[in-house]
């Protein structure tokens, strides 16, 4: 039956794991893209599509698909409009993840156990609407209400956190927490990085007219994150390599681009090396979390991008060389003796081997030190979760993972985690019914429970009183 208590759960260790343990957990939501600013000021949603399909380009993908003009998806079309073209799309969208999705987000967050299409659309829109003007729908009792502890969302180096700062005096249910997402810093050939410095210096209160300035001025800002309870970075690393260089190479490199002048491929690797080299460093000092975001490969629709910019829906995957450049920059920090807790993530399901045998060689003291992280993006689907989970158990400790996160815009995407761990309950269902693991419930309900929760409240060290320490 389609979304029954069931659904997904296909023997009965599997319905007793989520059930009994999974279902019951906290979230933890290490790293989405929601606006602070959105969550201090609480406000309600105005309607169902500005909750719903506002900056959501795996619906706009889906919809363009379909046939739908680009009015109704990002253009100048009503609000209601633009719903009624999501509701058309909805239908032609069986086999996908957003199916399965759509519907779960209704009928958890609103109640309605309906199959959305251009027929019922108008009644649904009224019955969401209307739940969406109360008190519950604010925006952050969306996130009490789904039972998050924590939210740690995406900065960059340059944001004064004053929002963060008004949330950790106000905010008595949940943490906000930011993390350091400096891309802009390590893309030194990309228009509008000489602003950025600017702005950098600004923040920093670091006069940057040097490259020793500008690693002054970013450890500067990796402190004052910490001080406001951060405890990860985040870095976008679409095209990985890695080239060594000494001082006096990156001081020329870093005048040259001050100057506008052009940059060799060398320079520009060498600088991004040295740089995230460096990053790294200061992670490791504050016992952080780097987390790399691999293989995007971003804006393929030029037109397309040159009309509606970035993060509309136009990304697909890179395929580029991968396991030499990782394991040189990996392979240095460990040399140094500061190589941090790092995630690997990658957008492409053919890498999930190399960095789980990569990672492997580097763990050391902490439990899951190295993290296979959770299928992203295009993997943040049942075939793409269990793909990930296979190639975690064939070559390391699943029972050490820190388990899903949303990645997402949308205060409406918590659902994902009920998602994940079903799809987790079903792998260890499997692996028990072919007698490859015992049918111990204490056992395996202690493993779902740390996978769903506990895992990511140790490794990242939330340990503050809006974290509940369940059992």
């Amino acid at each position: 039956m389609f979304l029954n208590d069931q659904f997904l759960l296909k023997n009965d260790i599997a319905q007793k794991l989520f059930h009994d343990h999974a279902k019951q957990m906290p979230i933890i939501d290490y790293h989405c893209h929601l606006d602070p600013k959105e969550i201090y000021e609480n406000k309600n949603f105005k309607n169902l599509t500005e909750a719903w399909l506002a900056g959501d380009h795996y619906k706009w993908r889906l919809m363009r698909a379909n046939g739908i003009p680009e009015t109704h998806i990002t253009g100048d079309a009503s609000d209601y409009d633009k719903f009624l073209a999501w509701a058309r799309t909805v239908p032609k969208t069986i086999g996908n993840p957003l199916y399965t999705w759509t519907h779960l987000e209704l009928k958890r967050f609103f109640g309605i156990d309906l199959l959305l299409n251009e027929e019922n659309a108008p009644l649904i829109w009224d019955l969401a609407n209307e739940k969406l003007a109360t008190a519950d729908f604010k925006r952050r009792n969306i996130i009490i209400n789904s039972n998050v502890k924590v939210v740690c969302t995406t900065d960059d180096p340059t944001d004064d956190l004053h929002y963060h700062e008004r949330l950790k005096n106000t905010e008595r249910h949940f943490q906000v927490l930011p993390s350091f997402r400096p891309d802009k810093a390590l893309n030194i050939d990309q228009d509008g990085f000489i602003e950025w410095v600017e702005r950098l210096s600004i923040q920093s209160h670091i006069t940057i007219n040097s490259y020793q300035g500008l690693i002054e001025a970013l450890k500067a800002r990796v402190d004052y994150f910490h001080q406001m309870g951060g405890k990860l970075s985040d870095h976008a690393l679409d095209i990985l390599t890695y080239e060594e260089a000494d001082e006096k190479t990156l001081e020329l490199i870093f005048q040259k681009r001050l100057k506008n002048e052009a940059l060799s491929p060398y320079e520009i690797s060498a600088y991004r090396t040295e740089t995230l080299t460096r990053l790294i460093g200061f992670y490791h000092e504050h016992n952080w979390t780097m987390q790399l975001h691999i293989h995007a490969y971003r804006n393929t629709n030029s037109a397309m991008f040159n009309q509606l910019g970035p993060d509309t829906g136009y990304d697909g995957v890179n395929d580029l060389p991968l396991t030499i450049p990782l394991q040189r920059l990996l392979d240095r920090a460990e040399k140094e003796g500061k190589l941090p807790k790092t995630i690997l993530y990658s957008l492409n399901p053919n890498d999930f081997f190399v960095l789980a045998t990569l990672m492997g060689s580097y763990q050391k003291h902490t439990p899951g030190k190295l993290q296979l992280g959770s299928g992203w993006w295009y993997n943040d689907t049942r075939a793409g979760m269990r793909h990930q989970l296979t190639v975690l158990s064939d070559t390391g400790l699943l029972s050490t993972f820190v388990g899903m996160l949303t990645d997402s815009r949308s205060f409406l995407s918590y659902t994902r985690h009920e998602y994940f761990r079903r799809v987790l309950c079903e792998f260890i269902g499997e692996i028990v019914e072919r007698g490859e693991a015992p049918e111990d419930e204490d056992l395996l309900g202690s493993l779902v429970k740390d996978i769903s929760y506990h895992n990511a409240k140790q490794y990242f060290g939330f340990e503050h009183s809006y974290v509940e320490n369940h059992q």
